[in-house]
């Protein structure tokens, strides 16, 4: 669905203006949408996912972990697919108010296409650098977007997500590719610096807040140097009518399954060409792990 369309339909949760205001900067918070009693289940879930990584030593499929984790000091960058790790991060994502939020900005008909449970831990949890999320997994339109949630209360200085506003109205999309043509995963530095970055938006708020991004829309994160960590629920939904062009990265069991909704019997695509990666059935982690990497050896894939 265009965004015209997706404007004509009555919303479920947000007002107009709130949906006018995404389409226009690519973006939204929600502050403190989610009830107490989702985040509790949600921090509880976290925590046993946690004490699951005291058990492992090394990063695999599921655990990303930064080189200094331990079983009696964890320290994990993420987990990959959380809604098939912990029935309760699937249930939420279908019986919360969350997908009712996606559904106003993308249509009635919503897909599942994955998860992860990003942490930034205190005293040193990474930065994401400047990147597009739709590059890693191009799809037939520019409707997916990504859906964080705020476990805890979460401040500048525990590292919380950027973005530049209109960044998802730029023509054309900038590469992540270096100059040799190696998938960096992230905006050149030359890149990066055009940006107007005096207008990042730092996305802040109380635990049970929501942020949204579309999957054009530039976004990062700084390290988080505070005492407290900074855990941050991740889901990337799309209209039914997005398909996507090349494999997932982190296929979860559960991919294109409509969690509002009908199937759709048509699929749109946008006129706007998209960036492809490079072929992820060679290997992938995670974007810490690919972003680190490039700045150890100079590239990765």
């Amino acid at each position: 669905m265009t965004p015209e369309q997706v404007l004509a339909i009555p919303p479920r949760v947000l007002t107009q203006a709130q949906r006018e205001f995404y389409f226009s900067e690519g973006y939204i918070l929600l502050e403190a949408i989610i009830g107490d009693g989702w985040v509790r289940k949600l921090r509880d879930a976290t925590d046993e996912m946690v004490e699951r990584s005291r058990k492992v030593t090394r990063s695999d499929l599921i655990f990303d972990l930064e080189p200094d984790h331990r079983p009696d000091a964890p320290r994990l960058r993420r987990v990959s697919n959380p809604t098939e790790h912990h029935p309760v991060f699937w249930q939420y994502v279908n019986e919360s108010v969350l997908p009712d939020a996606v559904a106003d900005l993308v249509g009635p008909d919503v897909k599942f296409h994955h998860s992860k449970l990003n942490f930034k831990w205190s005293k040193g949890g990474e930065e994401v650098k400047w990147h597009y999320d739709i590059s890693f997994w191009p799809h037939t339109n520019y409707s997916p977007l990504t859906i964080g949630t705020y476990l805890y209360d979460c401040g500048m200085s525990q590292g919380p997500l950027g973005v530049i506003p209109k960044s998802h109205r730029i023509e054309p999309m900038l590469s992540q590719y270096d100059d040799a043509g190696k998938w960096v995963g992230c905006l050149s530095a030359d890149d990066a610096a055009a940006l107007d970055l005096d207008k990042a938006v730092y996305l802040t708020g109380p635990a049970g807040s929501l942020t949204l991004h579309n999957c054009r829309t530039i976004h990062g994160s700084p390290r988080n140097d505070s005492d407290l960590g900074r855990p941050l629920l991740l889901y990337t939904l799309t209209s039914a009518d997005a398909f996507p062009y090349t494999t997932n990265p982190i296929k979860p069991a559960h991919d294109q399954m409509l969690v509002r909704g009908k199937r759709a019997a048509f699929a749109h695509h946008d006129p706007r060409p998209c960036l492809i990666p490079p072929d992820w059935s060679k290997g992938y982690t995670s974007i810490f792990s690919l972003q680190q990497e490039e700045e150890q050896s100079g590239a990765m894939m």
